[in-house]
């Protein structure tokens, strides 16, 4: 379940932050609303997810995967585009979260 609750992290806190975007400075009532919910589930599942799974696991998870998706959502949603340097740096921390997964005994398989 633990690892159910750090995707639906991830997730609320991308919705959130991608409506954090759309709403213009908080001047956009829908969005707005978006980003307190989304931010509030985004909290509350990841202070599940650390009542079994070390900190610092669980943030290089919630960070590396909110990145991708963030940058995923910028691209195709708000036509941001990044350039190599920051792609490469983007594909770095993946590889280091995958690094984690795969190799550390720290984290709870």
């Amino acid at each position: 379940m633990n690892w159910l609750y750090l995707a639906i992290a991830i997730v609320a806190e991308v919705i959130a932050t991608s409506a954090l975007k759309a709403s213009e400075g908080f001047t956009r009532t829908i969005p707005s609303i978006l980003v307190v919910i989304g931010y509030g589930v985004a909290f509350y599942m990841l202070s599940l997810t650390l009542r079994t799974i070390p900190m610092g696991v669980v943030y290089a998870i919630w960070s590396g995967a909110g990145i991708v998706l963030i940058t995923l959502v910028g691209y195709f949603l708000f036509q941001q585009r990044l350039d190599l340097p920051a792609l490469v740096g983007i594909g770095l921390i993946v590889a280091g979260v995958l690094v984690m997964q795969l190799f550390s005994k720290s984290t709870a398989h």
